[in-house]
């Protein structure tokens, strides 16, 4: 029991991390000391188990699955996504620049942290790293605030955003970002529209069992290049989260309210210099947050 309450709190704190962009659940994985486990028994879901579950029965099926383990750190993950949703969409709304700022600092310097993890720094690392730049920033310029609603749309996004939990240094919501989606999904979590959440959820679950084992592979045998990519995606990212815009385009939206639709990074409003204060303390909060966590996941895997 005892270590049940343990594994439920870890879920509880991998939870917290993967709703916000710039934390990995990964990461956080690493420095409590359950990712291997966790890989492996994500890896372990195939075929061959489910024909357990009908030829031994299910006390050997949930054996194999190593269900207690994922069940338990399922809840975590899952009390912790629900509790929170409804704070991260209040600090949305009252304190944009605040949360906005936390979510830089914390992508800036997971950014960082996973170029500094390339063993073998040359001129296919930079290449790698400046191709995730290039693409990040284009996705992030021209791609537009809104993205489509509709349930092809939302399934896809959890089935890619659910792939970066197995890599450490970039979270599921860092995706949902990217393409649009970190405020849509955060707002269905806190309103329980659950037709949204299936649909997510489902995607999520192909996603983890299709993708899983081909980017743990890549990250076996190719791992300075995948990391100088993800570096790249993240400092690329940094457009998407600066709050200082020039609103290009609107749209009415479903609700027949107008919002933006196109926009672009601008320099900040020196009329709203209280904005910027705010903006640059909670992103040095962020920074030294994620610099914090790193550090003590690099003293953990040295014992």
């Amino acid at each position: 029991m005892k270590i049940k309450f343990s594994l439920f709190f870890k879920g509880i704190a991998m939870g917290a991390a993967d709703i916000v962009p710039g934390v990995s659940g990964g990461t956080i994985a690493l420095i409590t000391g359950i990712y291997e486990e966790l890989i492996e028994s994500i890896k372990n879901i195939n075929l061959r188990l489910f024909k357990t579950l009908f030829t031994d029965g299910f006390k050997s099926f949930w054996k194999d699955l190593n269900g207690n383990f994922l069940l338990t750190l399922a809840l975590g993950i899952l009390s912790s996504i629900l509790l929170l949703a409804q704070f991260i969409s209040y600090l949305l709304i009252n304190h944009e620049f605040k949360i906005w700022g936390f979510f830089f600092g914390l992508i800036l310097s997971s950014g960082l942290f996973l170029y500094r993890q390339v063993s073998n720094l040359s001129s296919i690392s930079f290449f790698y790293l400046t191709l995730g730049f290039l693409i990040a920033s284009i996705i992030s310029l021209t791609g537009p605030t809104s993205t489509p609603n509709n349930y092809f749309f939302i399934f896809f996004t959890g089935s890619i955003a659910i792939c970066a939990m197995i890599l450490p240094g970039i979270s599921g919501s860092f995706i949902l970002l990217l393409l649009s989606k970190y405020e849509f999904i955060i707002n269905a979590i806190k309103d329980m529209k659950i037709d949204i959440l299936i649909v997510f959820a489902i995607g999520c679950i192909v996603g983890l069992l299709l993708f899983s084992r081909f980017l743990s592979y890549l990250f076996g045998n190719y791992k300075n290049n995948v990391l100088s990519i993800l570096s790249g995606f993240l400092f690329g990212s940094l457009l998407k989260v600066w709050p200082f815009r020039t609103i290009i385009e609107t749209r009415i939206n479903s609700e027949g309210t107008i919002e933006p639709f196109v926009t672009r990074p601008a320099l900040p409003n020196t009329n709203n210099i209280e904005e910027v204060i705010f903006f640059v303390i909670f992103t040095l909060l962020g920074y030294f947050l994620i610099h914090f966590l790193q550090k003590k996941s690099i003293e953990d895997n040295k014992e």
